[in-house]
Order: C-alpha cells, then sequence, then structure tokens
C-alpha cells in the first residue's frame, strides 16, 4: 500500500475515542487527555508510515495513547511496601504516620477551625494550639512550627540575626541530602556567618574569642547524618548556654532528627535530646517532625516565648507555614508523645522498638508460604533520614536467591503496591523491621506474584537486570 492510501485509512479521532477500551481511559484520566494522547499517537505513526512502516490497527492506537497517558500519571504518589530495613527512608517519605495522625489529616481535608476561634467568633491563630503541644512536649515557655527544619532554622536565623553573626564551629557546617548546605542556608537568611574553631576541635573558649558587639547568636548544629571520631572536642550545650547569658546573645541549638527524651542505653544512647538541651540552658531548639518524632514534614521552635514570638511575628513566618493537614497530623503525634515516653502507636517507634525475637517469628513463618526459596535469616536495620549514623539495628526478615534477582526486584517495583527491597551478595532481602504486621499477608501474594513472573522471564530467556534500591544509598 503507497503512502497516501495508508495515511487516507487512519481512523479519525471521534471514532478512536468511541471505542471501549478509549472509553476505559476516559473515565479514568478524562476526555482532554485521552483526545491530546490520540492526536499524538496519530502524528506519531504518519510520521512511520512515510518512513515506510506498515499503518497499524485502531486498537494499536488506543493503547499508545493509553500509554502515553498513564506514563505521564506515573510519577504520582504510590502507596509502597517498605522492606528496605530503612525506618525513615527519605526516598520512600521517611516517617509513616500514625492511625490517629492519619485520622486527623482526613477530618481536617474539609473545613477546619485553622484559623479560627470559635470562642470568638472571630479570626485565629494558625500555630498557636500546636504551638502549646509542642511547647509542652518540651518543657518550655513557647514554641512555634513551620513547614520542615529547614525553613525553621532559616526563620531563627533571619528573625534573630540578620546583618549580625552567627557563630558555629567549623566542625559543624553540615550537609545533607537534597543539596541542603549550613553555609549555604545562613546566607539565604541574611546571617553573617562566622566560623569557630577547627573541622575536628571546637572549645567553649573560641566562641568566647568570637563574642562581640556584632554577634547576633551563638548556633550548634548537631551532626546527625555522619561521625567525627579520633582527635576531637566540641562545645557542650551548657557550656554554649552560659556564655551566652554572660555576653546576652542567645543559643540556638538545631537537633535535626529531634529525639525528646534522653536515652542512656540502646540504640539512642549518646544522641543528643531536646530534653537534655533545654536542661542544659539552650534559649531554642529547632527539631523536624518527620524524623525521630514520627510525624508529618515540619520544622519545630521551641525555647524562650521573647525569641519564639519574634520568630512568629518575622515576615518569613509567613511563607514557611504549615498547612491544615500538616498541622492536624502533628498535633496527634505531638499528643502520642504526651501520653508515652515510648509511643508505639507512632509506627517510627513501633518499628525502631520492634524485638527482633518477634521479627524472627514472623520471618520463620512467612518464609514457607512464598516457597523454597525464601528462607528466614537475621539482617541490620538502620534508623535513615539522616538520623543516627553507624547505628545498626538486629533485625529479620526474608532472604530469596534466583538467577535473576535484580529482575526480581524490578518485577516487585511493578507490583501493586510496589514492593522494595534490597539486594545483597546476590540474594534479595526483605527486612521485616520496615513491613507493618498488617502486611504480611500483602507482601506474602506480591513475593509470590512476583516470583511466577521472573520464573516466566527465565523460562523465555529474556532476564533483564535492573536498578536496584539499596537501603545504604538512601539513609542521608
Amino acid at each position: 500500500m503507497d503512502e497516501p492510501s495508508a495515511l487516507s485509512r487512519l481512523p479519525k479521532v471521534d471514532l478512536l475515542l468511541q471505542r471501549d477500551d478509549a472509553a476505559a481511559a476516559i473515565a479514568r484520566y478524562g476526555r482532554g487527555p485521552v483526545t491530546d494522547a490520540v492526536r499524538r499517537a496519530l502524528d506519531d505513526i504518519r510520521t512511520e508510515v512515510r518512513a515506510g512502516r506498515p499503518l497499524p490497527p485502531p486498537d494499536e492506537v488506543v493503547t499508545r495513547a493509553v500509554a502515553d497517558v498513564a506514563g505521564a500519571r506515573a510519577g504520582r504518589l504510590r502507596r509502597v511496601v517498605n522492606a528496605t530495613g530503612v525506618v525513615l527512608h527519605t526516598n520512600l517519605g521517611r516517617a509513616p504516620l500514625s492511625a490517629a495522625a492519619r485520622e486527623a489529616a482526613v477530618e481536617a481535608a474539609g473545613y477546619t477551625t485553622l484559623e479560627y476561634d470559635l470562642g470568638e467568633g472571630a479570626r485565629g491563630s494558625r500555630t498557636a494550639h500546636v504551638g502549646r503541644l509542642a511547647a509542652e512536649l518540651c518543657g518550655t515557655e513557647a514554641a512555634t512550627v513551620v513547614n520542615n527544619g529547614a525553613a525553621a532554622l532559616v526563620l531563627v536565623l533571619a528573625a534573630l540575626s540578620t546583618g549580625r553573626e552567627a557563630l558555629v564551629s567549623r566542625g559543624e557546617l553540615i550537609e545533607i541530602g537534597g543539596s541542603y548546605r549550613l553555609p549555604d542556608v545562613m546566607a539565604v537568611s541574611g546571617a553573617l556567618m562566622r566560623e569557630v574553631g577547627t573541622t575536628n576541635r571546637t572549645r567553649v573558649a573560641d566562641y568566647r574569642d568570637a563574642v562581640g558587639d556584632d554577634t547576633g547568636l551563638l548556633l550548634k548544629v548537631h551532626r546527625s547524618n555522619f561521625e567525627v571520631v579520633g582527635f576531637v572536642e566540641e562545645a557542650g550545650a551548657g557550656e554554649l548556654a552560659a556564655l551566652g547569658r554572660d555576653a546576652g546573645v542567645p543559643f540556638v541549638h538545631d537537633l535535626g532528627s529531634g529525639l525528646i527524651r534522653t536515652a542512656n542505653d540502646g540504640p539512642f544512647a549518646g544522641e543528643p535530646s531536646v530534653e537534655a538541651s533545654v536542661a542544659a540552658g539552650a534559649d531554642l531548639v529547632i527539631f523536624s517532625g518527620d524524623k525521630l518524632l514520627g510525624g508529618p514534614q515540619a520544622g519545630i521552635v521551641a525555647g524562650r516565648a521573647d525569641l519564639v514570638r519574634r520568630c512568629t511575628t518575622h515576615p518569613l513566618a509567613r511563607a514557611f507555614r504549615i498547612d491544615k493537614l500538616q498541622r492536624a497530623a502533628l498535633e496527634a503525634t505531638l499528643e502520642a508523645h504526651l501520653r508515652a515516653d515510648v509511643p508505639t502507636d507512632v509506627p517510627t517507634w513501633a518499628m525502631l522498638t520492634a524485638d527482633p525475637a518477634s521479627l524472627r517469628a514472623r520471618a520463620e513463618q512467612l518464609a514457607p508460604l512464598i516457597g523454597d526459596v525464601a528462607t528466614a535469616a537475621p539482617t541490620r536495620s538502620v534508623v535513615g533520614g539522616g538520623s543516627l549514623p553507624g547505628v545498626e539495628l538486629d533485625s529479620w526478615g526474608i532472604t530469596i536467591g534466583r538467577a535473576d534477582v535484580d529482575g526480581l526486584a524490578d518485577d516487585l517495583r511493578a507490583g501493586d503496591p510496589p514492593v522494595i527491597g534490597r539486594v545483597d551478595d546476590g540474594r534479595l532481602v526483605l527486612d521485616l523491621r520496615t513491613v507493618p504486621p498488617a502486611d504480611d499477608d500483602l507482601l506474602v501474594d506480591l513475593v509470590r506474584a512476583a516470583l511466577g513472573d521472573t520464573a516466566a522471564r527465565e523460562r523465555d530467556g529474556g532476564a533483564a537486570s535492573g536498578d536496584v534500591q539499596r537501603a545504604e544509598d538512601a539513609t542521608a
């Protein structure tokens, strides 16, 4: 068939949209996007026919269009089963919310009292209530909340030290994931960064020698995502608080991951806590809501009422404010921490404190249900999210050995919902610490389905290797 004759036989857009497969796509994605995709498919086919390729049947035109629309929607947020063993997996959304936090967010999705005072019948404060909860938990005079930890630090620096020096140790000029570098953040805030001490040793005397009329605040930043070992020394929170009082400048402690209560043993021993920093005399503490607190993305600033007020009245406070869903989920999370020192109804804390013996029992129960290729085995989990670097937790999971282990990982990621594991020494590891017990049956079904897909591909001789998500790449 010659080119003009073939092109003349291309189906019209309106006729293609009347097909059952197109109607199903329209019901799912909308008429406009499907219509546009059909037109793009027809344009591509015209180019192919002119290049000598045969005219495809109408069903292929619609198939291409639907694949086009589906591909454009593939980046939407989807639920996943996190079997990496990384509790606060940044790439997977960090802390999963508790049932109470989810319910609160759903309730807040409609009209709410976000900025309305029921008693007065007039406009109220967006952050007053959640700030009171945070202050109560932290044991401080006041607190406020913004939309993430970086915003909290920028707001504090802008409110207290714009055009003035913020003294910080050279050993604490951190960089974390997503191109967050402390010197850049300080520059954006308007504060003038003044480095003191050295990379490995900074004493309170270094701060004292640098304090002057231009000093706006003393800043200490927790190195939450790396360790400095060997010949090291750092100024303590108590020393800096005392120096700040003597010099008449605020001492701000950025705790990053935000462990609320001091732990004397276990994996959190030695991790600086909000409780300890406040007790040491910090004027303001800063920490995140979606790390060790186990809540939604948020940045919390707690401390002296006059300093918190300077933050809440700064113009950037509005730019950094939380929305109603964040506030609702954060309030539920703070209430959980107020009820219990170890709030195991918060999933992060349920995972962090899970008993390895119970994880082993689950692994030994699930492995036979998956099949002979699956084995219950000990493994190691990490906290992740830039928290507790170097700390590993004894765990148990399921290991699966296949010739096409990367292909199996690909097939698991293609499931609904996707399962994200890790490949270690040629075996797929599914760490149960980060899989809620309620998802055990779902995990078994998804793994069995993926094994079937992988086996079929191996029989066909078309095994393909894939890019595998590794837990150790996502702990920052």
